[in-house]
């Protein structure tokens, strides 16, 4: 109907000039004249220009006052016409806005006496907003000062109307001619008597539905390839939860540590504990706790089971790596590279550069004899793979390594040294309780995997990166990750 309308309008007229006057003269839906316009204008029937207008258009609230009555009418009239109404009564006839929003207009417009005892001033009042707001929905004009009134009031919010005016086309008929757009056998066969549509050899082909990598998981395998250069087996971290002995006790990590607080972990209430742990290693790392041993004093204090069968969300990947070690003292010892890259949780406030889950990497190194010097060695060989030679080395204090120490790296495009990952020897508290030979070291080193990748990428804010923010064009363009080249 509308190709028909447009069609047949400009047999007779110059032009339509103004396309959201001609749907309301023909009561067709604008919406609908414009797709047709868009497409005979592609076949060159119609030549278009833009037209763009601001309109106004109501607020949600600007709609319930065009419906209900302006706050300061509605407060007026509840206002009895003879006598006075204390404020409070007056307040529970009204909802809390209107009564707020009514007391500061009706005062402004002199309407009535506000005190404890409210009174009209004024036999009768017109509501001048309401006529203002039916106006605009109807889509009348206004004068500058309704509008700026209204605009303050946020009863009104501006809308752009997009539209075109129309004239004939080099191809323009009173009738589309149907084209052919298919070379089937029919079409080829009377060939003579079709028109075909012409063919665009400038138009792109339908993208294709296709599944697309996420950043990170680029980035995760070129640092697992790494690994694999260099000879290390990956380890099994499937197990998001864990109880709190495998990701503390087992670690040396004294049970009054900071970290073990509700503020930094994510403990489950269902299930609440662990069903099953080894008693004998129970018991040694209960002793090296309370006492020490092993050529320690421990922490001194009254270990307690409870707090080691509580169930969390692990907080590091070192939970995984204490389970691989303990399994590994449970056989005749055969020196392992272990290396893992997956989720962990922490109770951290969500900003720019944290958030509450983030991926761990974790390489460690099982052996007789290992020393600092190894751990530094592997370290410059690992991240020279990333790219990076310019290292430094600083000492730090974690609970489970001794002697530990954080990785700095030199950045070229901010031309400063910048901390990359943390580093160290597991103390022998937490490797001789596990059964572990006395002559056996493990040296161990880890970074997070959202830090490199938003360098690579170019990105400065990780929820852009990881999480329900995310923009889904960015996973389908994001190009493929070549770490240290």
């Amino acid at each position: 109907m509308a190709e028909e309308a447009i069609l047949g309008f400009l047999q007779n007229n110059e032009q339509i000039t103004d396309s959201g006057q001609f749907s309301a003269e023909f009561n067709v839906d604008h919406n609908e004249v414009v797709n047709v316009i868009k497409s005979l204008h592609g076949f060159r029937y119609i030549d278009v220009q833009d037209i763009k207008k601001e309109t106004w258009v109501l607020t949600d609230e600007g709609k319930k006052y065009a419906a209900e009555g302006s706050p300061e009418v509605q407060l007026f009239l509840a206002v009895p016409e003879e006598g006075s109404i204390s404020k409070d009564e007056l307040q529970k006839k009204l909802a809390p806005s209107v009564f707020k929003i009514g007391c500061s207009q009706a005062g402004k417009n002199k309407w009535v006496e506000m005190g404890k005892q409210v009174s009209r001033k004024v036999k009768h009042v017109e509501d001048k907003v309401k006529g203002q707001l039916l106006q605009i929905q109807e889509g009348k004009e206004s004068d500058k000062d309704s509008i700026n009134s209204l605009k303050a009031r946020k009863l009104i919010v501006p809308q752009i109307w997009k539209g075109y005016s129309v004239k004939k086309g080099p191809n323009y008929a009173p009738e589309r001619k149907k084209v052919a757009t298919d070379l089937t056998r029919e079409n080829l066969q009377n060939w003579k008597e079709l028109e075909f549509k012409e063919y665009n050899f400038e138009a792109k082909g339908a993208p294709l539905e296709a599944g697309h990598l996420h950043a990170l998981l680029k980035v995760r395998k070129q640092f697992k390839d790494i690994f694999v250069q260099m000879g290390f087996e990956e380890m099994p971290t499937n197990n998001f939860v864990e109880s709190s002995f495998w990701n503390f006790d087992a670690l040396f990590q004294p049970q009054q540590h900071p970290a073990r607080d509700s503020h930094d972990t994510f403990f489950l209430k269902v299930p609440s504990t662990t069903r099953t742990l080894p008693e004998d290693y129970v018991e040694k790392v209960k002793r090296v706790h309370e006492s020490g041993g092993y050529g320690s004093r421990g922490y001194n204090y009254d270990w307690k089971r409870e707090e080691a069968n509580k169930n969390l969300l692990r907080t590091h990947t070192t939970a995984v790596s204490s389970r691989m070690l303990y399994a590994l003292a449970q056989k005749p010892f055969v020196p392992k590279k272990y290396f893992s890259i997956d989720r962990v949780f922490r109770n951290e406030a969500v900003d720019r550069t944290h958030l509450a889950e983030f991926h761990q990497i974790e390489g460690l190194i099982c052996d007789r004899g290992l020393t600092l010097g190894d751990l530094i060695g592997v370290l410059k060989d690992f991240f020279s793979r990333l790219g990076m030679s310019k290292l430094r080395f600083k000492p730090a204090y974690n609970p489970y390594t001794e002697p530990s120490m954080e990785i700095f790296s030199y950045h070229e495009g901010l031309g400063k040294w910048v901390e990359i990952g943390n580093s160290g020897m597991f103390r022998p508290e937490m490797l001789l309780p596990m059964g572990l030979p006395e002559d056996v070291r493990v040296i161990a080193w880890g970074l997070s995997l959202e830090r490199p990748t938003m360098i690579l990428y170019d990105i400065d804010n990780i929820r852009d990166l990881f999480g329900h923010k995310v923009d889904l064009d960015l996973i389908k363009r994001n190009p493929i990750c070549r770490i240290g080249i």
